[in-house]
């Protein structure tokens, strides 16, 4: 047999026995926390979120049962008493704000106020944090009609729902990171609620790993078409980073990761983690900032260079969206809880959390990601350097083929650098550093190294 011929099998033996070494550990505390989100209790939390009558940006602010200003009290005291629950890790506040009047959608000089509840990480050498939010606030058919009742159910007291569901199960737990969740408001309006907290945070050098942005996950049939599906959510992501410099784009262009942006590795780690941990639910990975031509809450984030993506649900409904509460030709419109299917938002809340909680009890990512491009060669070699922090059990090779949408190898290793009989020429790589229960870092793509 010829020397090659040996090398070759070795090598192939060798790739062989780590490839079915891949970590595919489950955390049981994760599993435990999704089955603590009840269907009944994000019920219960729309309909509350309902009976403030109007939750438009520029509706009542003092009276305590109508308007936005009754809803941001409620919220904050939902959050108060979770926070008794969180070993004083828990603490809200409402950020109020001025926005300046635009001669759009603000009509006069009005105060905004989101509702946070941040839960301290454990860690103090850990700067990471995470974002999940909603948007309080709702609207009918005129935009500018802050009198009329807006119930707001799907749009957005499922978002808030299903954060506000994530904060009192989570808030019982430590986590290294930080981790933030919001009710914004101001979204109906021109998103100004999140683009102010972005804002915040870009000042305050945050150091966001991942936001999440929850709008309309409640309702499962599509206006018109009839569709109907509880089973698929889409995750919207960007291509090309909003602050993406010269330099980078350069990069870029000359290693042809345009479908690899950070959202992108974001909304992909969804998707597996999701696979794993939630029955019945599917990530369909859309590859669009937003939906055509509209934007969320996430997009203020992305636009100032974080890392942040878009859960929304797959079929909507516009006879339920943007409506007055009316009924024509025996047809009923109005965004109203009966028109939700609080099961599929248990499923989208479990989809958030085992993402949130897979993130915060991960190690840091490896650092200087790169591949190997000395040599003109069948294989491909990738090395990195060793994340501090968090003592790290190994590390996941991450390999698809060019064409493909998801990640569909996974090779274990447990040194710095790795060889794998898979050109670069043919498929694309991403590392992510993992602990013994598998909980995984972002993955992060590889940049060539000579």
């Amino acid at each position: 047999m010829k020397l090659s011929t040996i090398l070759f099998s070795l090598s192939f033996l060798f790739f062989s026995t780590i490839a079915t070494a891949q970590i595919k550990n489950s955390d049981p505390e994760i599993d435990k926390m999704i089955s603590e989100i009840k269907a009944e209790n994000l019920e219960n939390t729309v309909i509350k979120l309902v009976s403030f009558g109007t939750r438009h940006t520029l509706s009542d602010t003092k009276s305590k049962t109508r308007g936005i200003g009754a809803a941001q009290q409620w919220v904050k005291s939902e959050f108060d008493q979770y926070a008794k629950e969180s070993n004083g890790r828990l603490t809200a506040t409402i950020d109020y704000f001025t926005i300046k009047a635009d001669g759009k959608r603000i009509a006069q000089d009005s105060q905004l106020g989101n509702v946070m509840a941040l839960l301290k990480g454990t860690d103090a050498t850990d700067d990471r944090m995470l974002i999940i939010s909603g948007h309080l606030d709702s609207r009918v058919t005129d935009v500018m009609d802050a009198k009329s009742d807006a119930p707001g159910a799907n749009d957005d007291g499922s978002g808030v729902a299903a954060m506000m569901e994530l904060c009192k199960i989570m808030s019982k737990r430590s986590f290294p990171y930080t981790l933030l969740f919001v009710a914004v408001t101001g979204e109906e309006q021109g998103l100004y609620g999140a683009r102010h907290l972005a804002e915040l945070a870009k000042r305050e050098n945050w150091n966001i790993i991942a936001m999440l942005n929850n709008d309309m996950i409640g309702n499962s049939l599509s206006s018109g078409t009839n569709l109907r599906d509880n089973t698929k959510v889409r995750v919207f992501s960007e291509a090309t980073p909003y602050l993406e410099t010269a330099e980078e784009a350069k990069m870029r262009k000359q290693i042809n990761r345009d479908n690899d942006s950070p959202s992108r590795q974001l909304a992909r780690y969804i998707k597996s983690t999701t696979d794993q941990y939630v029955a019945q639910l599917d990530v369909t990975l859309v590859y669009r900032n937003d939906r055509f031509l509209r934007g969320g809450d996430h997009t203020p984030f992305s636009q100032n260079g974080f890392t942040a993506v878009r859960f929304c649900e797959m079929n909507e409904n516009y006879d339920h969206q943007h409506q007055d509460i009316r009924t024509e030709k025996s047809l009923k419109y109005g965004d109203l809880p009966e028109f939700m299917d609080f099961e599929y938002l248990r499923k989208i809340a479990a989809s958030n959390l085992a993402t949130l909680a897979n993130l915060a009890w991960s190690p840091k990512a490896p650092s200087n990601v790169g591949i190997e491009v000395k040599d003109l060669t069948n294989f491909s070699t990738l090395l990195w350097k060793a994340p501090e922090g968090k003592k790290v059990y190994g590390y996941q090779l991450l390999i698809r083929e060019t064409s493909d949408v998801n990640w569909t190898k996974a090779v274990f290793a447990t040194d710095t650098t790795i060889t794998v009989p898979y050109s670069k020429d043919n498929f694309l790589f991403a590392v992510q550093a993992i602990d013994e229960l598998g909980h995984a870092s972002l993955p992060l793509f590889p940049i060539p190294v000579r």
